[in-house]
């Protein structure tokens, strides 16, 4: 089954753009990174398909259910985490995180327990008293605690030291290998290559590709790092030129035998030819327009 099927889904703010048919599907049980970065329709994304606004065209069904249809069902099985969460002022984390679970009408006071101590999070202090950081561990409590088998998750590491990352990342393994499907949108392209096993770019509202993070990131371009004086700018299928003291860096999607003909003419030192990481690779699309999904 899947568990996320998008058709064409748009969604315009008046005139103003935030989704464009937008054709998608994760299948059950997927590690799937959304990539794009901040404005380019990931949130908006989101929070159509949880229902929290509504599409301007188009369809899509979580865990097979029309998100049209009977949301609060449809949200019982589906834990969410904004980019920003927000609490009501006053109440204790403990609170916030029983409400939560109340809301879903399940008792999660063992799971939250537990993820309260992986994430050394604080449950006797008062919302208001939180650092940004620990408002992002007790979301991911309250979307976590009740085991849904969907996890949307909207740039989830934001706030987080490196250490509270890798631990959030070896909770979301564990959840992943006992079948819970994860979606998580992100900026950060290093998490999602390292973490996802597929993953879709989005750029001004359109996906542009989706693909496994190991085809996205293979590529006919290289990166090639320049010990030397050696002038590259005329040559076809270079991006990117980086020149410092006497190296350049960049791109090179075209022609190898043009590249080491026109660089045989040069004063070189040394070459390192590798493959772009997926962050260059990201970039490339953003340049470019990159290829239709």
């Amino acid at each position: 089954m899947k568990a996320i099927e998008i058709n064409g889904l748009s969604k315009f703010y008046g005139k103003a753009r935030g989704i464009i048919e937008l054709d998608l599907s994760v299948d059950e049980g997927e590690f799937f990174g959304f990539i794009g970065p901040n404005g380019a329709g990931k949130s908006t994304t989101i929070r159509t398909l949880l229902g929290l606004i509504h599409k301007s065209s188009g369809s899509a069904k979580l865990l097979g259910m029309d998100i049209s249809e009977k949301p609060e069902k449809l949200l019982k099985d589906v834990g969410y985490l904004p980019s920003e969460a927000v609490f009501y002022p006053g109440m204790r984390v403990k609170d916030v995180i029983r409400f939560s679970a109340e809301l879903r009408g399940k008792n999660c006071a063992q799971e939250a327990a537990r993820l309260c101590e992986r994430l050394e999070l604080d449950t006797g202090k008062k919302v208001e008293e939180l650092s940004f950081g620990n408002r992002k561990k007790l979301a991911i409590v309250c979307a976590l605690q009740h085991a849904p088998r969907l996890c949307v998750l909207d740039e989830p590491t934001s706030g987080l030291d490196p250490l509270m990352q890798r631990a959030f990342f070896d909770i979301l393994k564990e959840r992943n290998e006992a079948g819970a499907t994860i979606f998580i949108s992100s900026h950060v392209l290093s998490e999602v290559q390292r973490n996802c096993t597929r993953a879709a770019i989005i750029r001004s509202g359109r996906i542009i590709a989706c693909d496994s993070v190991e085809a996205l990131a293979k590529t006919n371009a290289r990166r090639v790092h320049i010990q030397g004086a050696a002038d590259v700018s005329a040559l076809e299928g270079v991006r990117g030129l980086q020149t410092e003291g006497g190296s350049v860096s960049f791109l090179y999607g075209g022609d190898c035998n043009l590249l080491l003909r026109a660089l045989a003419r040069q004063k070189i030192e040394d070459i390192t030819i590798s493959e772009p990481d997926l962050e260059e690779i990201f970039l490339h699309y953003y340049q470019e327009g990159g290829a239709q999904a």
